[in-house]
């Protein structure tokens, strides 16, 4: 961020995201959107029109983009999988915060991993997951609370 007054809506903006205040988060980084199109900005503004705005494809690309001009930016792969995540598409999500990961590490993404958790592996290992057998058995045992 090249420009103080985008720094100065940018700066706001991160504090109303850490507090849930997201139409005020989504107010100031599309202020700062408008006077620099910076792609640490355009990574948060995108997350915000997501989740306020529903505009999950416009969001997708803005992040495309910021990940294309700074792949080594972990923040940038944290809102995308966000945006993946108000999609309901949890498998893209933790594939984006992996390979978010492997730049740099970054707290907020190991807790949204932690939030979403780990598969335990099938009851019968030599068969698929989808098997019914292994559905239901998993079913069973887990209300038994044996799993």
């Amino acid at each position: 961020m090249a420009k103080p007054e985008s720094k100065k809506h940018f700066d706001k903006g991160i504090d109303a995201l850490s507090e849930g205040k997201i139409l005020a988060a989504l107010s100031c980084f599309e202020k700062a959107f408008a006077i620099e199109e910076d792609p640490l900005i355009s990574s948060f503004f995108a997350f915000c029109i997501a989740k306020e705005r529903g505009e999950v494809q416009k969001a997708i690309s803005l992040c495309n983009a910021a990940i294309k001009k700074e792949p080594e930016n972990s923040f940038h792969y944290l809102n995308l999988g966000k945006i993946y995540l108000l999609k309901k598409n949890n498998k893209e999500a933790i594939n984006i915060f992996r390979q978010g990961l492997s730049y740099e590490e970054n707290q907020q993404i190991d807790d949204e991993l932690n939030k979403l958790g780990t598969r335990k592996p099938p009851i019968i290992p030599f068969l698929k997951r989808s098997n019914i057998i292994n559905k239901y058995l998993g079913m069973i045992l887990s209300r038994l609370r044996l799993r």
